[in-house]
């Protein structure tokens, strides 16, 4: 199958694939804020585009590492206009396609249209020579896993793990689309040891590409621990979507930011103990303590961690009485509120949901 054949194949997905690459480092300018803006004391990278527009979408993972890049030289704003949503605007500098990227020098709303490659590379050096700045690309740390020939089997076929496997090609404009959302999936789950996202250039190892089945790009395939040989990813394609599966499939209890819900950490059956635990006498709760640790016994991976922790609050609870689990969930929620890393989010915040239940 011909290259183009295949990303034609794939052309209706592009249109679930919004990516989110405009949002954080990159100005979103209208029409009550252009001049404010723009034409004042910094040069300015202009990007005229449209949400439907193929080519822009392909632009925004590159457009987003410009903005990146360019946020703390105080001489450059990067930005972009919704010429759907600001049709005037784009009118009145001559945007008659998408994208449609200008240079407004310092002092001037006179812009000069870029003629340059749609890369960061490109567009990078295009804004320094023009604004006599020295920016390098950023290079972003990727918590996405990549595959190889040598690493498939060991990472993908591990028992212990849940992994989601992306077969892409680096030519394939839908993979460039969809490779902010899926990195945003990866560092969303980067804390959870049991589960991997992982991608592989199938162009360059097709090889595994054939031996899965993989006839277009991109293909999404599950590898669940029960289940090595695989199964087709058939969801949708924001990142909504993709925390909803991962969650499901694999247990965890996150939110497209990464934070733990608090449903994390909670186990059903030591959530009913904990009830009984409760309402036992004295002589009655060493009884239903030793069933409770009869069950974290029988846990593995992270659940056996959190199975810890319920034996924990339970002990501590009948050493230092009634009000201990009340008393130590608050002072958790006071840590939460400060800066901390996420690692440290993570324990606290599983702490306080399980000490929860005995609240």
């Amino acid at each position: 199958m011909s290259k183009s054949r295949i990303c034609f194949a794939f052309a209706t997905l592009a249109l679930v694939f919004i990516s989110s690459a405009f949002a954080e480092d990159v100005l979103v300018l209208t029409e009550e804020n252009f001049e404010k803006e723009v034409g004042q004391d910094r040069g300015a990278l202009v990007e005229f585009y449209a949400p439907w527009c193929g080519h822009c979408k392909k632009l925004a993972p590159d457009y987003e590492k410009l903005g990146t890049s360019f946020k703390k030289a105080k001489s450059i704003l990067i930005g972009k206009v919704d010429c759907d949503e600001h049709k005037s605007l784009c009118s009145k500098y001559g945007v008659s396609g998408y994208p449609t990227i200008q240079w407004f020098p310092k002092g001037s709303l006179e812009p000069k249209k870029y003629e340059g490659a749609r890369t960061a590379e490109a567009l990078a050096e295009y804004v320094n020579n023009e604004g006599g700045t020295s920016v390098k690309i950023a290079t972003v740390p990727s918590n996405v896993v990549v595959l190889t020939s040598d690493n498939f089997d060991e990472i993908v076929l591990d028992e212990t793990k849940d992994v989601l496997v992306e077969f892409y090609a680096p030519w394939c404009g839908h993979c460039k689309n969809l490779a902010p959302t899926y990195e945003k999936v990866a560092t969303a789950f980067k804390l959870e040891e049991d589960v991997v996202i992982a991608n592989l250039d199938a162009d360059k190892h097709k090889d595994l590409g054939e031996k899965y089945g993989v006839s277009g790009f991109p293909t999404l395939k599950f590898f669940p621990k029960g289940n090595k040989a695989g199964e087709d990813y058939d969801g949708g394609r924001d990142l909504d979507d993709f925390v909803t599966f991962i969650n499901e499939k694999c247990g965890t209890s996150r939110d497209v930011k990464g934070q733990l819900t608090p449903k994390a950490g909670i186990i059903a059956t030591l959530d009913n103990l904990v009830k009984e635990f409760l309402s036992a006498s004295n002589d009655e709760k060493k009884a239903v303590f030793a069933r409770m640790e009869e069950e974290v016994e029988k846990l593995k991976g992270s659940t056996a961690r959190y199975g810890k922790i319920y034996l924990k609050a339970a002990k501590s609870c009948t050493e230092k009485g009634a009000d201990y689990a009340k008393n130590e969930v608050q002072r958790i929620e006071r840590m939460l509120a400060k800066s901390i890393s996420s690692a440290k989010a993570d324990e606290f915040t599983l702490k306080k949901n399980i000490l929860s239940t005995f609240a």
